[in-house]
């Protein structure tokens, strides 16, 4: 297992001297400032950085050290986000971790980052931090007088299952504590590490307390390298789908994001994939490219595939009137246009074909009870 050391001091500044080139386990090309800082920081040799060393003693010129993952604690005071959008089904969410190790190139997340002083390049994965008293946080609000339950969107924003919920647990708490108040809860991630809580998972799930959607874009374990660097191979994610399925969890297989001209054209094996692993119904987005996104991945586009970045960058212009996003409610999940409207319906035929058009699941409110606090009556004695 990978160790990671929280770094308090961790200075809230992009890193300058990143090269803007790929870099091996990273999915961003570069590290730009976010919109919120003043101009960029120049690329400049300062004499202090040293080439990487072959075996053999040979400088390898092109190739970077590899970039090392840092952590850090979250000091939030709350932490159940609220949202209005009817674009989602939850107004709820719980996220764990502020960054994600992932690399997703395409992760709708990466402008939180520049709230921080840092980049939504390769600072948002390889600069985390850990949110360490979110359980504690989540049983407090649940304790609130007046609180209605509803489901709650786990990994809303970041992955809950990203590399270093291996070491720092805190997605395990969150679900820990919404076992104990029998909370509905939603599941999204494109890691297998959803398995390592299958025991807690599996016990929710016979309680109707949760559903599970892995998302699965690809099923080129290449391309996958490339565009969602530290995620779970996809045989990985299947096979994560097969073990939730067979333990009586209700699981989707997301077709998320679906990108023209790099992943439309998987669409149907997806699908198909999915459901002969257990999957009960399907998700699907087309990909989103607000602010910083945009550019980063473009420069993703030129570094990986040149030779099809601008006609990626057309199909997805067409299906946002012309430009490379709207944030229009009812637009920017799916896009429209021939194009959007093509892929809608190749999802929709391949899900019918393989009976996944319909979502026969509804997680229990009615289950919802504060649990009875330890009777600290006799601590005055002691």
């Amino acid at each position: 297992m990978r160790k990671y050391e929280p770094d308090p001091d961790l200075p809230l500044v992009p890193d300058p001297t990143l090269p803007n080139q790929a870099l091996k386990g990273r999915g961003a090309v570069s590290n730009h400032p976010g919109r919120y800082e003043l101009g960029e920081r120049p690329l400049e040799d300062d004499g202090w950085s040293l080439p990487a060393v072959r075996e053999s003693g040979d400088p390898e010129d092109d190739a970077p050290p590899p970039l090392a993952t840092r952590v850090a604690l979250d000091s939030s005071r709350t932490i159940m986000s609220h949202n209005q959008s009817p674009d989602v089904p939850f107004d709820r969410s719980v996220n764990t971790y502020r960054g994600c190790e992932h690399g997703c190139i395409y992760c709708f997340a990466r402008p939180t980052h520049a709230y921080l002083g840092l980049s939504p390049g390769l600072d948002f994965e390889s600069r985390l931090f850990a949110k360490a008293d979110a359980a504690k946080l989540l049983a407090k609000e649940l304790r609130k007088p007046g609180y209605k339950p509803d489901v709650l969107a786990l990994g809303a924003v970041t992955d809950v299952y990203q590399p270093i919920e291996r070491q720092y647990r805190v997605t395990r708490g969150v679900l820990k504590v919404l076992s104990d108040f029998n909370h509905p809860v939603g599941i999204t991630t494109k890691s297998a590490r959803v398995l390592d809580d299958l025991d807690l998972i599996a016990d929710m799930a016979r309680r109707r307390l949760i559903m599970v959607s892995i998302s699965v874009t690809t099923l080129d374990r290449d391309l996958a390298r490339k565009l969602e660097p530290r995620a779970s191979t996809p045989p990985r994610r299947l096979d994560a789908i097969k073990q939730l399925s067979e333990a009586g969890v209700p699981v989707a297989v997301s077709v998320a994001p679906v990108i023209p001209a790099i992943t439309d054209h998987e669409i149907e094996s997806i699908i198909e994939a999915g459901a002969q692993a257990g999957a009960q119904w399907v998700n699907w987005t087309l990909v989103r490219l607000p602010l910083e996104i945009k550019d980063l991945f473009v420069e993703w586009l030129v570094a990986h595939f040149p030779g099809k970045a601008k006609h990626a960058m057309s199909l997805i212009s067409q299906c946002h009137g012309g430009i490379a996003y709207r944030s229009e409610w009812g637009k920017r999940m799916r896009g429209e246009g021939p194009y959007a409207d093509m892929i809608r319906l190749r999802v929709e035929t391949a899900a019918r074909r393989h009976g996944l058009d319909k979502r026969e699941y509804d997680l229990d409110c009615t289950r919802f009870r504060v649990p009875r606090q330890p009777d600290r009556q006799f601590d005055l004695f002691c």
